[in-house]
């Protein structure tokens, strides 16, 4: 088999949210950026976007064979990793699954206090658009339909080193008709 170096890719993505349930934008607008009403640009990033796809399945066996005749898929998990690199108050509301009273405006100040409500309720989910490369260099898009941030926030100030949010979200089951997530590729005319 013979390599296609064009079906190699690199490079950063652009990163947006939105609230879950926010429509989409139509396939074919790839190369557009999402509606900046209703999604939000999270800036530059470090370190680039982590997603992993891990699958469960479940043996099923039978006495009369040696071997595993079969297995069922029993769960799936997309993780989504990233550094944001640009460290403000909405992006750590976000990150912290809009679980605050959101990020609050004075006389030349913003704050950000925590939610302190019950741990039964219902956390609030949002949708996340991933803008990257596809092969021979056209774009790709991966829609993340239902995301909380799972991991916790982690931040630090350091002499050396940049501050940043690292956040770990992970997909969630939409409907029967809705998936957790779509991957469209532009592919050349």
């Amino acid at each position: 088999m013979s390599v296609v170096t064009s079906n190699l890719i690199q490079g950063p993505a652009e990163i947006y949210t939105a609230a879950f349930g926010t429509t989409e934008p139509s396939d074919s607008a790839i190369n557009t950026a999402p509606s900046a009403s209703a999604w939000t640009d999270m800036g530059g990033t470090m370190d680039g976007v982590e997603l992993e796809l891990t699958q469960e399945y479940k043996e099923l066996t039978v006495d009369q064979l040696v071997d595993i005749p079969a297995r069922r898929l029993t769960k799936r998990e997309l993780n989504f990793k990233t550094k944001l690199a640009e460290p403000t108050l909405d992006r750590l509301n976000w990150a912290l699954n809009s679980a605050t009273g959101g990020v609050q405006s004075g006389a030349g100040v913003e704050s950000l206090e925590p939610d302190d409500s019950s741990a039964a309720t219902q956390p609030t989910y949002s949708a996340v658009i991933l803008d990257g490369y596809a092969p021979a260099g056209l774009r790709r898009r991966i829609i993340l339909r239902k995301v909380l941030n799972v991991e916790g926030v982690k931040t630090s100030y350091k002499k050396e080193d940049q501050t940043v949010y690292e956040v770990g979200l992970v997909t969630h089951y939409v409907s029967p008709s809705i998936k957790p997530f779509k991957v469209v590729d532009e592919v050349a005319p």
